[in-house]
């Protein structure tokens, strides 16, 4: 019966220890995979301020333009633009369309380069 129990004993060990190795496997695989989640979600993270900067840059850009678009000198312009008014001394000049513009330039002649005639076709050309 001393035996039966000494058995039964080292079986316990065995499984116990065999349970130990098993629990310190499971927590190992599962920290690589939390350390991989992390690593993740930093990526993640610095993505995400990278575009907030972005976006900072063009809001500073874009708080820039309605600055200026809100002074007087800027609104006077658009209006002169729009109306087609000029202030006292000054001159409209209206250019037409390209198209047109291309139509009424010079044409300037395109200077073909080639190489003289050969001596063969020289000759040729004095006897016939």
């Amino acid at each position: 019966m001393n035996k039966i129990i000494e058995n039964l004993k080292t079986k316990a060990k065995t499984l116990v220890s065999l349970a130990t190795w098993v629990l310190v496997l499971f927590l190992l695989i599962s920290t690589v995979k939390n350390i991989g989640r992390v690593r993740n979600i930093n990526d993640a993270v610095q993505k995400e301020k990278d575009r907030v900067e972005k976006m900072k840059e063009e809001n500073a850009a874009l708080e820039e333009q309605i600055a200026q678009t809100q002074g007087s000198a800027f609104i006077e312009k658009q209006i002169r633009d729009r109306l087609g008014l000029a202030k006292e001394g000054e001159a409209i000049v209206v250019l037409p369309d390209s198209e047109i513009l291309k139509k009424l330039a010079p044409q300037i002649p395109v200077e073909e380069n080639s190489l003289p005639d050969p001596n063969w076709k020289k000759w040729l050309k004095l006897f016939i």
